[in-house]
């Protein structure tokens, strides 16, 4: 019988909305753990070691680093852009009205971080991760707003969805106009042909969903080896999925269904495992004061706020868009410190933007430390409103 019990509640946890964000917290004290005992150069020897098969004509020899952060990541990719196509065809991005709120909430909360980064790090080599505050955790931002159950409105936590799934298309852009290396035509024509196979299967009403994955596997070893980075690979495999506005089940709706736990609960903790085994060293604490931590801290714990609020109250004020129902100004304010929760996108664009393994980690550091303020931030304001609500009822 306790057996039963504890499958049953096993169970209920990876059910829940909030484990995937739970998980990568596991995940994230399991990496600091290793990086800070003697296990740290073990597990280091293991990321760099090579897997793979390797000939003249294939080249798939590989670390393990970079099979999880270009390989994994691209399933990733995926599923997020599985979701953006899904919104933008029936969702909370269908139609303008819909959509405005979220879009340009998601816009101030690009651009302003940005801009504070650039501020602190113009004319420096740092410069280059202008783009590393500008990222919303899915997992870790829902997985914060889902423990607060119905102390915040439902039509909040659609609000925060659609905003970082905005969020995650804009970080894509990025990523695949900035932050790719020297582009190789040849591998791209190639690419882009199989893209174009996949636009005809579409068209031609083709569901079987091997007939995308299997060129989208394709296309991911030849945009690797174009020079774009290859996680885009899954994103233009996803948006040629079929889908549809109908209560049937899609092939879109169906591969999503089928990615959306091993995403959540094997991909995203084996690259929080990976990428965030941070040694901690003396003077890690004072680099939060340098160029680089403070563009990353005040981006995202500070910028992500601002931009969000700001945009999402002129859109409002201007009648361009309309809070969702039961939702007041302290909640989008909430929502906005969670947006600056960067974490795995952002250290998964710290690690494109830096070579240096120092500057990584300073990096890493910084986006935790501001994650971490962010969740805790976000979380009490949230906490505080709506309690002060139930004291005035």
């Amino acid at each position: 019988m306790a057996k039963l019990i504890n499958l049953k509640i096993f169970a209920h946890f990876f059910q829940s909305s909030s484990a995937g964000g739970i998980l990568l917290l596991i995940c994230v004290a399991i990496s600091l753990t290793i990086a800070n005992t003697g296990l740290a150069d073990g597990f280091n020897n293991l990321l760099t070691s090579e897997i793979g098969y390797d000939s003249a004509n294939l080249h798939l020899r590989y670390p393990v680093i970079l099979w999880i952060n270009d390989g994994l990541m691209a399933i990733f990719f995926l599923l997020v852009g599985l979701e953006i196509k899904r919104e933008i065809v029936e969702g909370e991005l269908s139609s303008i009205r819909h959509a405005s709120l979220p879009v340009l909430a998601a816009i101030g909360g690009v651009v302003v971080p940005a801009l504070i980064y650039y501020a602190f790090n113009t004319g420096l080599p740092s410069s280059k991760g202008w783009g590393i505050p500008m990222a919303t955790d899915i997992a870790f931002a829902l997985g914060i707003v889902s423990l607060l159950g119905n102390k915040v409105p439902s039509g909040l936590k659609i609000f925060l969805a659609a905003l970082a799934i905005v969020d995650d298309l804009m970080a894509i852009l990025v990523i695949a106009i900035f932050y790719s290396s020297e582009l190789h035509l040849s591998y791209l024509g190639y690419a882009g042909g199989v893209f174009a196979l996949l636009v005809v299967f579409n068209r031609t009403g083709v569901k079987n969903i091997f007939f995308y994955i299997i060129p989208g596997i394709i296309m991911w070893y030849l945009i690797h080896h174009s020079g774009i980075h290859a996680t885009i690979a899954g994103v233009l495999t996803a948006i040629t999925l079929p889908t549809n506005d109908t209560d049937e089940d899609s092939p879109l709706e169906k591969l999503e269904h089928a990615l959306t736990r091993p995403v959540n609960f094997l991909i995203m903790p084996l690259f929080a495992i990976a990428n965030t085994n941070i040694t901690f060293e003396s003077g890690m604490v004072d680099g939060l004061a340098g160029n680089l931590g403070l563009g990353i801290l005040l981006g995202l714990f500070l910028g992500k706020p601002v931009g969000i609020f700001l945009m999402s109250w002129l859109s409002v004020k201007v009648k361009v868009s309309e809070l969702p129902e039961n939702t007041r100004w302290p909640h989008v304010l909430g929502v906005g410190i969670l947006g600056g929760i960067g974490f795995t996108m952002s250290i998964f664009i710290a690690l494109l933007s830096f070579s240096d393994p120092f500057r990584q980690t300073e990096a890493k550091f910084a986006i935790l430390v501001a994650s971490v303020l962010s969740g805790i931030a976000g979380f009490m304001l949230l906490s505080l409103y709506n309690k002060r609500k139930k004291n005035k009822a």
